[in-house]
Protein backbone atom coordinates (compact mmCIF):
# COMPACT_ATOMS: atom_id res chain seq x y z
CA UNK A 1 0.00 0.00 0.00
CA UNK A 2 2.93 2.35 0.65
CA UNK A 3 4.07 1.89 -2.95
CA UNK A 4 0.83 3.21 -4.44
CA UNK A 5 1.62 6.93 -3.88
CA UNK A 6 5.08 6.44 -5.42
CA UNK A 7 3.62 4.71 -8.48
CA UNK A 8 1.00 7.44 -8.89
CA UNK A 9 3.61 10.17 -8.61
CA UNK A 10 5.81 8.47 -11.18
CA UNK A 11 2.89 8.08 -13.59
CA UNK A 12 1.89 11.73 -13.26
CA UNK A 13 5.45 12.96 -13.75
CA UNK A 14 6.02 10.71 -16.73
CA UNK A 15 2.79 11.83 -18.41
CA UNK A 16 4.14 15.36 -18.64
CA UNK A 17 7.44 14.34 -20.23
CA UNK A 18 8.16 14.17 -23.92
CA UNK A 19 10.11 10.99 -24.45
CA UNK A 20 10.57 11.36 -28.19
CA UNK A 21 12.96 13.94 -29.60
CA UNK A 22 13.33 15.13 -33.19
CA UNK A 23 16.24 13.49 -35.02
CA UNK A 24 18.60 15.44 -37.30
CA UNK A 25 16.90 16.09 -40.64
CA UNK A 26 13.43 15.26 -39.35
CA UNK A 27 12.46 18.88 -38.77
CA UNK A 28 12.41 19.38 -42.57
CA UNK A 29 9.87 16.57 -43.00
CA UNK A 30 6.35 17.85 -43.63
CA UNK A 31 3.17 16.14 -42.35
CA UNK A 32 0.32 15.99 -44.88
CA UNK A 33 -3.30 15.29 -43.92
CA UNK A 34 -4.00 13.57 -47.25
CA UNK A 35 -1.90 11.86 -49.91
CA UNK A 36 0.14 14.60 -51.61
CA UNK A 37 -0.29 14.98 -55.38
CA UNK A 38 2.71 14.54 -57.65
CA UNK A 39 4.88 12.85 -55.03
CA UNK A 40 6.79 9.57 -55.22
CA UNK A 41 5.75 6.93 -52.65
CA UNK A 42 8.72 5.77 -50.55
CA UNK A 43 7.02 3.18 -48.33
CA UNK A 44 5.22 2.94 -45.03
CA UNK A 45 6.33 3.10 -41.41
CA UNK A 46 4.61 1.95 -38.26
CA UNK A 47 5.61 3.73 -35.09
CA UNK A 48 4.66 3.15 -31.47
CA UNK A 49 4.98 4.70 -28.02
CA UNK A 50 3.68 3.85 -24.58
CA UNK A 51 0.10 5.10 -24.34
CA UNK A 52 -0.32 4.05 -20.72
CA UNK A 53 1.88 3.61 -17.69
CA UNK A 54 0.78 1.01 -15.18
CA UNK A 55 -2.94 1.85 -15.08
CA UNK A 56 -2.63 5.53 -16.06
CA UNK A 57 -3.53 6.53 -19.65
CA UNK A 58 -1.19 9.16 -21.09
CA UNK A 59 -2.48 12.36 -22.67
CA UNK A 60 -3.82 11.50 -26.15
CA UNK A 61 -2.47 14.67 -27.75
CA UNK A 62 1.02 14.01 -26.39
CA UNK A 63 0.90 10.40 -27.66
CA UNK A 64 -0.21 11.64 -31.11
CA UNK A 65 2.60 14.23 -31.19
CA UNK A 66 5.20 11.62 -30.25
CA UNK A 67 3.94 9.23 -32.95
CA UNK A 68 4.18 12.02 -35.53
CA UNK A 69 7.72 12.87 -34.39
CA UNK A 70 8.75 9.22 -34.69
CA UNK A 71 7.32 9.05 -38.23
CA UNK A 72 9.18 12.23 -39.18
CA UNK A 73 12.36 10.73 -37.69
CA UNK A 74 11.98 7.66 -39.96
CA UNK A 75 11.30 9.60 -43.19
CA UNK A 76 14.87 10.67 -44.07
CA UNK A 77 16.00 7.03 -43.90
CA UNK A 78 13.45 6.23 -46.61
CA UNK A 79 14.45 9.20 -48.73
CA UNK A 80 11.12 10.88 -47.93
CA UNK A 81 10.38 14.51 -47.17
CA UNK A 82 6.66 14.12 -46.34
CA UNK A 83 4.67 11.72 -44.16
CA UNK A 84 0.92 11.15 -44.13
CA UNK A 85 -1.01 9.27 -41.42
CA UNK A 86 -2.81 6.24 -42.84
CA UNK A 87 -4.97 5.70 -39.79
CA UNK A 88 -5.53 7.15 -36.34
CA UNK A 89 -3.44 6.17 -33.35
CA UNK A 90 -4.60 3.04 -31.58
CA UNK A 91 -3.00 1.48 -28.51
CA UNK A 92 0.04 3.72 -28.97
CA UNK A 93 0.60 2.64 -32.61
CA UNK A 94 0.09 4.43 -35.92
CA UNK A 95 0.95 3.83 -39.58
CA UNK A 96 2.25 6.51 -41.94
CA UNK A 97 2.93 6.66 -45.68
CA UNK A 98 6.26 8.21 -46.65
CA UNK A 99 6.55 10.38 -49.77
CA UNK A 100 9.27 12.21 -51.68
CA UNK A 101 7.82 15.44 -53.01
CA UNK A 102 11.10 17.14 -53.90
CA UNK A 103 10.24 20.48 -52.39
Amino acid sequence: MRRLPAVLSLALLASGCTWVHMAPGASAVRVAATAPAGCEPRGEVEVSVKDSIVFYDRNRLRVREELETLARNEAPGLGADTVQPLDGPEDGRQRYAAWRCGR
